[in-house]
């Protein structure tokens, strides 16, 4: 099975500095929520959402990334990257050295880690940049074997959406598979780059203002920094996510954002 985690934003100009700070807490909290999923994984195959009571929790984990990532070019082999800043800042820096970069586009970083059988974490950033018409993105693809879908036991959905909402401060976002994604532009008239949640959605600020009371006493988690975390439906309930889509746009709260882009958020 797999799930991807989104989040999307317009033009926001940082340094390859400020974007190594966003990168290496997000691959540090990736590992502490999902430590089964890397390049060092030790025995436990379960994600920290799905262990028993006493065991230790997302809170619990380091801070700390044991594990070495793949770093996926354009061109060229792969290359192993630790993900210590210093590490990050270099990987940017050789990315918007390569041929055809503008500074305009934003700096793209592919990584890829494996572990446990079954297990494949891929984590893909464009961000830094101003285009006026191109989102600027962090995705994260989660590969896990369909055992860790166990009886009673809930994947840290919710906690993986809080990455990327309190690292990235993205515009709006949300935990999505191809079913999803398919049937939002197929049934749902979603076009590829308009706005859009999954069972779990996040919104910034201004987007979370226009929340319909419909959907205002949906379980919600004001997010650190602003916006909020909604979780809309049960995964696989593919009608309940629609039917959120088409309230939140409908209230606009999924409207996209003015071409050209002038601004991050809404």
């Amino acid at each position: 099975m797999r799930r991807v985690v989104r989040g999307f934003w317009g033009p926001r100009e940082e340094s390859a500095e400020e974007l190594a700070g966003r990168w290496k807490p997000t691959l540090d909290r990736l590992a502490g929520l999902l430590p089964v999923a890397g390049s060092d994984s030790g025995s436990d195959s379960r994600p920290a959402g799905s262990r028993p009571a006493g065991s230790r929790s997302v809170a619990d984990a380091p801070l700390t990334s044991p594990w070495t990532w793949r770093n996926v070019t354009a061109s060229g082999p792969a290359a192993e990257l630790r993900p210590d800043e210093a590490s990050l800042l270099a990987a940017l820096r050789a990315a918007q050295a390569a041929d055809g970069w503008s500074d305009r586009t934003g700096c793209a970083l592919r990584l890829v880690a494996e572990g446990a059988p079954g297990w494949k974490i891929e984590v893909s950033g464009l961000a830094g940049g101003t285009p006026e018409f191109l989102l600027q993105s962090m995705v994260i693809g989660v590969s896990s074997p369909d055992e860790a879908r166990t009886p009673g036991a809930e994947f840290p959905d919710a906690e993986l959406l809080s990455i990327v909402a309190e690292l990235w401060d993205p515009d709006f976002g949300g935990v999505t598979d191809d079913d999803v994604l398919d049937a939002l532009e197929d049934d749902a008239g979603f076009a590829p780059d308009e706005p859009s949640v999954g069972w779990i959605g996040y919104l910034s600020p201004g987007r979370a203002a226009l929340l319909p009371e419909d959907l205002a006493a949906a379980a919600r988690k004001d997010v650190r920094g602003g916006g909020a975390l909604l979780v809309l439906a049960a995964r696989g309930d593919i009608e309940d996510v629609l039917r959120a889509n088409l309230w939140l746009r409908e209230a606009g709260a999924l409207r996209p954002l003015p071409r050209p882009m002038d601004r991050a958020a809404l």
